[in-house]
């Protein structure tokens, strides 16, 4: 048909325009390589003005990047639509409602699931339901909705990576590992698919395995997004960390793989901070800070600048700790009661998916003062990091929040219940030497005489991954 391209999906556009199906097709591949330029979706609409494809994707890219121009692509995209193709009407549908305002995140995942349906082959569709799904705290759905298109995308580029990651978050190790090695079968550069492994290595606690799996890939991050480059080296320090690698390794990493992306005049800060933050609040809660208080200052001195706040509820509650821990108090406060007023403007039913999160930054910002007893009030005596994951964070992400918790129920005379959750938690990372060593000081505290074996095999573990 005249006027009619097919996409990289193999879908019908309308457009006459070769170069600018390229820059779509360009765009797909940046979303799903967390390549740094994804502005190339930008160069469409310039070489289509009347392609709706073209102008709604810009608008979505705008809404995050730039979003006072994101208005004019999405009233072009509107204007339009009578001549879409049925696939650009899908996507429009989609992605107008996902960035309306008040939105209801649960029907954008149900226009992502019926868009998917009729069009199974989009990744780029997947891609973005998968993350709606993850700031629900829904891995579930999340692994519903890759499974829906597996079956005509059985050996397409980036499926396995995308199927693997909700796995991990439902704890399916084993089903994450396969799709994750078929993944990277598939594409030895598959981002996503290399994350995948590591988090099933570093989960299972294969420490050296990890890091030596990782940094044989981080030739191919380069080109990638600050969040993913930073990211995936956040894991290699983790894995440093937990193994009980020397310390100096870890900074290294802090220094020359994290902090230095900032160097790029292409970086962005926020995403760099986050992995930064992620990094020191785990050497803060096992005392190794003194070596890093530098670093940590230097950050929190980046974190005052409020053009930086309210992006992701999970950068803001890391933000509110350095803040508070640093000192800067009423920056610490402005940011936590910002989000209270936030949550306060929230649906009754974004309120009650919130509702964990906004205790977790409250608690933190007592936590980063020194206020122990008031943070674990907040937490209450049952509290999982694993139910805070709508704050836009992983199991892994979450996991410090878990630690920091049993680190303060052994400094406030809770060591009876800190010895119960650390056991429980034993019990399923059973490799990890800083478990133990929490272990053996509840053990120490309530003058059980199991400390000494407890003891002996944290020492042991310290040195079996890093000699």
């Amino acid at each position: 048909m005249e006027g009619m391209k097919l996409d990289l999906w193999g879908y019908e556009v309308r457009t006459s325009s070769d170069s600018c199906i390229s820059a779509i097709n360009s765009y797909y591949h940046q979303v799903l390589s967390y390549g740094r330029v994804r502005s190339v979706i930008l160069e469409a609409p310039v070489h289509d003005k009347d392609c709706v494809l073209a102008n709604i994707l810009a608008a979505h890219f705008l809404c995050s990047s730039d979003p006072s121009r994101a208005p004019s692509h999405f009233q072009a995209a509107k204007s339009l639509l009578e001549q879409a193709t049925k696939y650009e009407k899908a996507v429009f549908n989609a992605i107008s409602y996902l960035i309306s305002q008040d939105r209801d995140d649960d029907v954008a995942v149900e226009l992502h699931s019926k868009l998917l349906k009729d069009f199974p082959r989009d990744l780029v569709s997947l891609k973005r339901a998968q993350l709606l799904c993850f700031y629900l705290g829904r891995a579930d759905l999340s692994l519903d909705l890759v499974q829906q298109v597996l079956p005509v995308n059985q050996e397409e580029n980036y499926i396995y990576g995308l199927l693997a990651f909700p796995l991990l978050e439902l704890g399916r190790m084993a089903d994450a590992e396969k799709a994750a090695k078929k993944g990277f079968e598939i594409n030895k550069q598959d981002l996503w698919a290399q994350h995948a492994l590591c988090h099933v290595l570093q989960y299972e606690c294969h420490f050296k395995e990890a890091v030596e799996f990782m940094e044989g890939c981080s030739s191919s991050w380069s080109s990638c997004l600050s969040f993913m480059l930073t990211h995936n080296w956040w894991h290699v320090a983790l894995c440093y960390l937990e193994g009980n690698s020397p310390i100096q390794r870890v900074l290294e990493i802090y220094d020359h793989c994290i902090w230095k992306e900032l160097e790029k005049s292409d970086a962005s800060c926020p995403e760099v901070h986050l992995n930064a933050l992620g990094l020191l609040l785990r050497l803060y809660v096992r005392g190794e800070i003194d070596a890093f208080e530098d670093r940590l200052k230097i950050l929190a001195g980046c974190l005052t600048d409020e053009a930086n706040w309210y992006l992701e509820w999970h950068f803001d509650s890391l933000t509110i700790w350095a803040l508070a821990s640093t000192g800067k108090l009423s920056k610490a406060e402005a940011l936590l009661n910002g989000l209270k007023s936030r949550f306060s403007r929230m649906s009754l039913k974004k309120q009650q998916l919130m509702q964990r999160g906004m205790l977790l930054a409250e608690a933190l910002y007592e936590y980063g003062r020194g206020n122990e007893k008031q943070a674990l009030e907040l937490l209450g005596p049952d509290f999982d990091a694993n139910n805070c994951k709508a704050i836009g964070a992983s199991n892994e992400q979450t996991d410090v929040f878990n630690e920091v918790w049993y680190s303060m129920l052994l400094n406030t005379g809770q060591a009876a219940k800190a010895i119960e959750v650390i056991e429980k938690r034993i019990k399923k990372r059973e490799g990890v030497p800083f478990l133990w060593c929490l272990l053996e000081r509840g053990y120490n505290l309530t003058g059980r005489k199991e400390a000494a074996f407890v003891g002996e095999k944290a020492r042991a573990l310290e040195t079996t991954y890093f000699k």
